[in-house]
């Protein structure tokens, strides 16, 4: 009998009710007690560091889309001074802007051309080349008459895109 084993029966304890929860069988030590009070207390102690953190991260992803935006108003602003180094370009923003002209030229101011252009919304669009309505000899003869025979100071002479300046009957 010293080489066998004797099997005794044993009986297993009758298993505990589906309504008793979970966590009544769990035995709660002074170890683990312990270290759930360290974590709290990390969390207590870190959560401040931790939403300043999320702040400054906000802070610097704010700051560098405006650093980005300003690098590109300074790549226009660099294109813009490249352009005004052209001396076409110059020339061209003083024709444009102060209605410069060279020396020579004949330069022509429009002044109440009367022609007025219609635009039809329900007209298709076409890429053939389409009359005018407005005949454009005409409309320069009677810019050219009103300019000649107005009895306005030049002062006063108005372009096409300002509104013309009320004046009062001659009695």
């Amino acid at each position: 009998m010293a080489g066998r084993s004797r099997h005794l029966p044993v009986e297993l304890p009758a298993s505990a009710p589906a309504s008793t929860p979970w966590f009544r069988d769990l035995q709660v030590s002074g170890f683990t007690v312990t270290v759930l009070l360290l974590i709290v207390g990390a969390l207590v102690v870190l959560a401040p560091s931790l939403r300043i953190l999320v702040e400054q991260q906000q802070e610097i992803a704010e700051l560098e889309a405006r650093v980005a935006e300003q690098e590109r108003a300074v790549e226009g602003l660099s294109s813009e001074i490249d352009r005004w180094s052209d001396p076409a370009y110059i020339e061209s923003q003083a024709r444009d802007r102060l209605l410069y002209v060279k020396p020579g030229d004949i330069s022509f101011l429009v002044i109440d051309d009367g022609a007025t252009i219609e635009v039809d919304a329900e007209q298709p669009v076409s890429d053939e080349i389409q009359r005018t309505r407005i005949d454009w000899s005409r409309a320069v003869l009677a810019s050219a008459l009103t300019a000649a025979l107005t009895d306005l100071p030049a002062v006063e002479l108005v372009g096409p895109e300002a509104p013309a300046p009320a004046t009062e009957p001659a009695p």
